[in-house]
């Protein structure tokens, strides 16, 4: 674990985030099994996508201490995603033992946290070097599929505002 952590800190130290995934391009498509309030469930983003926009934020390592503020930032707003008519999935490398008990203590059961697999890292272009982790980066997913944000920063405080502004950007005016 003590391994793991070093890699994680001398991997963010070392590298900006960055994702290639444009706005305007397709989400890829994908099926992992999640937790949402500690239970177990599969999640397949095409289905997430029919009930209104998706907000996927990936995060590199449940419990440590940037992940922890992001998830209970993102907990925290979770009804103003609502709101909007967002759902909010996080996505990490961690097991889903992991997941589902940082479902209930961060995410405070306000919204899933999934296995995001080597695939799902490489094909949304968020891997960190040297380990098998994804950075930091959110997407906003508008329901017809199409990346409509991403925001890739290491430093979690400014991913639940973007995401959320971006979110009611898609909403038609009234």
């Amino acid at each position: 674990m003590r391994r793991t952590i070093l890699a994680l800190a001398v991997a963010l130290a070392a590298v900006p985030a960055s994702a290639a995934l444009p706005v305007g391009r397709t989400a890829p498509d994908f099926r992992t099994m999640g937790a949402l309030n500690g239970k177990p469930f599969r999640l397949h983003l095409a289905e997430q996508l029919k009930n209104g926009p998706v907000v996927l934020y990936f995060y590199p390592k449940a419990y440590t201490k940037g992940c922890t503020l992001e998830a209970r930032a993102f907990s925290e707003a979770n009804p103003q995603f609502v709101a909007a008519g967002a759902r909010v999935i996080g996505l990490s490398a961690d097991d889903l033992p992991t997941l589902k008990r940082f479902s209930v203590e961060h995410c405070r059961g306000k919204f899933p946290v999934a296995t995001a697999s080597a695939k799902m890292i490489r094909d949304y272009d968020v891997r960190l070097p040297v380990v098998s982790m994804s950075n930091r980066t959110s997407y906003v997913i508008a329901r017809d599929g199409r990346i409509t944000l991403v925001h890739s920063d290491l430093d979690w405080k400014d991913h639940v505002a973007k995401t959320l502004a971006a979110v009611r950007a898609l909403r038609p005016a009234t």
